[in-house]
């Protein structure tokens, strides 16, 4: 029995320490066939507000704390809208991008995405972007004063979903697939 315990506990903390050198070592889930211009013009001809994201697409805005997050949801008012909070130092952040460049493509005509980068180098933040491109832009919040203000409780990856009358629902943690993201869109943004 206490020999068994001693595997168990040999085992977890192998898959913790794999994990770990995984997230450290940058290695993510890349979607090699991801073509931004592709995804732009899949996106042609959405509703004004939802274009006027995607004009602004791959784009790190300099961060302008809540105020900025505040007039960011006020454009696309009417909307639903999804929310990624994300940082190149977050292991999942960079697993589950492929998912939001897929789903944010396949929706951007009917649902608003932008990202928030938080707290994060934005040299790297800005290489992952070129590596890791999306169809909508982040808001840098370096000072996690935006994630606190909707309800952070730490830790990242974090999305938060509004329906079209800016009812707010927070997830914390990961999306591993396309369909569980967009099960939680319909769900919670009422798209």
């Amino acid at each position: 029995m206490r020999r068994t315990a001693w595997i168990l506990a040999a085992a977890a903390l192998v898959a913790v320490l794999v994990v770990g050198i995984l997230q450290g070592s940058g290695a993510t889930e890349k979607t090699p066939d991801f073509d931004l211009a592709d995804a732009k013009r899949t996106l042609a001809g959405a509703p004004g507000p939802l274009a006027a994201l995607h004009g602004r697409s791959n784009v790190i805005e300099p961060d302008g704390g809540v105020a900025q997050y505040e007039a960011m949801l006020r454009q696309v008012r009417g909307y639903p809208v999804v929310v990624n909070a994300w940082a190149t130092w977050c292991g999942p952040c960079k697993l589950e991008f492929p998912i939001f460049q897929q789903v944010s493509t396949k929706l951007g005509k009917r649902v608003a995405f932008f990202g928030l980068n938080v707290s994060d180098n934005r040299a790297k933040a800005d290489e992952f972007l070129r590596e890791r491109p999306v169809p909508y832009p982040s808001l840098e919040d370096g000072d996690t004063r935006i994630v606190q203000d909707v309800g952070w409780s730490g830790g990242l990856p974090l999305t938060i979903f509004y329906d079209r009358n800016g009812k707010k629902f927070v997830h914390q943690g990961g999306y591993t697939t396309q369909a569980d993201l967009i099960r939680d869109i319909e769900r919670y943004a009422g798209a």
